[in-house]
C-alpha cells in the first residue's frame, strides 16, 4: 500500500480510544486510510499531528476521534473498515505500518497528558512535530519515552520465566523492569533480577530493542546466563515462576514482543545444537 500511495496522498492513522481504522483491501488485507484528506472528520485542526513520514516520504498524519464512528453519507463504513486494538494491528498490518501506528499512539497519548505548563500553568502549544513550548515563560515539554529493560536468563537447557501479577492474558514472561533515574542499562538488569528473583547473573549481552508503545515505552533486551543463588520471586511483583526446559515451556507471550523473539532465539540456538 505505501507503494501505492500517491506522491500527493497522506497516510491517515486514526484512532477512537485504543483502536485503531483499518481499511480493507481487496486481496483480504488489511492498511491504513490514505488520501489527500482524512477518511472521517476530525475533532478540530489543533488535534492533527504530523507525524515523521514513511521510509518512501510518504506524509503521515493522526489524530483521536472523541466519537466513536457512526455510518453515515459523510462517513460510509459500509464494510470497508473496521477499527482494531493497536496490540491486534500487529497481525494485520505490515510491519512498518503497525511501527508508525505505534508511534502515532504516543503522540496522541503525549499530547493528551501534556495540556498545560508544569513552571506556570498556562497552556502549551505545538511547537515541533514531538514538542510543545509555553509561550508565558517559555518551557519546553518534548514527548518522553520510558526506558523499561527486559531479560532472557538461561541455565544450561533451562529458562526462567515468570508470570507478572499485571499480566493480562496467562503466560510466563521474561523478567522486565523500568530503568531508574542515574542507572545505566546494565545496571538495570541486574538490580531488577535479584530484586524480582534473587538470583545473581553473568555473560549479560545486548540483545535488540523495541518501541513498546503501551502507552509510551522502549524495551531494551538482553541475555544472560544464570551464576549463582536460590530463586525467590518478588510476590508484589511476580505472581509465578521457575524453571523451564526449552522442551516443555507454558503458555508464551504473542509473537508482537521482544519476549518471544527473546525466547524463539533460544530455541533456535537449541534446533542448532541437535
Amino acid at each position: 500500500m505505501i507503494e501505492e500511495a500517491c506522491s500527493q496522498d497522506i497516510l491517515w492513522f486514526v484512532f477512537y480510544k485504543d483502536e485503531l481504522i483499518l481499511q480493507h483491501q481487496e486481496d483480504g488485507s488489511f492498511s491504513i486510510p490514505h488520501g489527500k484528506t482524512p477518511p472521517v472528520t476530525p475533532p478540530s485542526l489543533n488535534t492533527t499531528h504530523r507525524i515523521s513520514p514513511m521510509s518512501d516520504g510518504t506524509e503521515v498524519r493522526t489524530f483521536s476521534l472523541s466519537n466513536p464512528l457512526q455510518e453515515s453519507d459523510s462517513n460510509p463504513l459500509c464494510g470497508d473498515w473496521e477499527l482494531c486494538g493497536l496490540r491486534e494491528s500487529f497481525y494485520k498490518l505490515p510491519i512498518e505500518l503497525f511501527q508508525k501506528a505505534g508511534k502515532c499512539k504516543e503522540i496522541l497519548y503525549w499530547d493528551e497528558k501534556n495540556k498545560y505548563c508544569g513552571v506556570c500553568g498556562s497552556p502549551l502549544t505545538l511547537d515541533t512535530d514531538i514538542s510543545k513550548r509555553c509561550h508565558s515563560c517559555g518551557n519546553e515539554v518534548w514527548a518522553q519515552v520510558s526506558t523499561a529493560i527486559i531479560v532472557r536468563i538461561n541455565r544450561g537447557d533451562e529458562l526462567l520465566l515468570v508470570k507478572a501479577r499485571n499480566f493480562r492474558k496467562n503466560f510466563y514472561g521474561l523478567v522486565a523492569g523500568f530503568v531508574e533515574t542515574g542507572e545505566s542499562l546494565e545496571e538495570a538488569v541486574c538490580r531488577e533480577v535479584m530484586e524480582e528473583t534473587g538470583i545473581h547473573i553473568k555473560n549479560l549481552r545486548y540483545f535488540d530493542s523495541q518501541p513498546w508503545p503501551f502507552p509510551c515505552g522502549l524495551m531494551v533486551g538482553f541475555t544472560a546466563e544464570y551464576a549463582n543463588g536460590e530463586l525467590h520471586l518478588q510476590l508484589s511483583e511476580l505472581d509465578q515462576g521457575g524453571w523451564f526446559h526449552y522442551k516443555n515451556l507454558p503458555t508464551l507471550p504473542d509473537s508482537v514482543s521482544i519476549a518471544r523473539r527473546l525466547i524463539n532465539d533460544f530455541l533456535e540456538s537449541k534446533k542448532d545444537c541437535q
